[in-house]
């Protein structure tokens, strides 16, 4: 894998984590499945960015790695990537 292949796939593990996890969504979809969802395991998944950011890191790294080995260190790196990028990108709430 390329460098910009682990930035882009950073790049959209956080834009679709950050989606799921604090947006609504275009026409409120994502605040609807939200909702249906309810509050079990899946719901809570949902709300967690770095539980979400794990799951969703999991098809990158199968798709960018080329042994298992590899998709194994790329997953929680992918992850950790992601967690980094929404870190420096979150704003300091008062």
């Amino acid at each position: 894998m390329t460098v910009i292949g682990i930035l882009v796939s950073a790049l959209a593990i956080w834009r679709l984590t950050h989606l799921i996890s604090e947006e609504d969504g275009p026409w409120d979809i994502i605040a609807r499945i939200r909702r249906t969802v309810g509050p079990g395991w899946l719901g809570q998944a949902m709300d967690c960015f770095y539980c979400l950011s794990l799951w969703i890191a999991v098809p990158f790294a199968c798709w960018a790695g080329t042994t298992w080995k590899e998709r194994a260190v790329l997953w929680p790196a992918l992850s950790g990537a992601a967690i980094l990028l929404e870190r420096f990108s979150a704003r300091e709430k008062i």
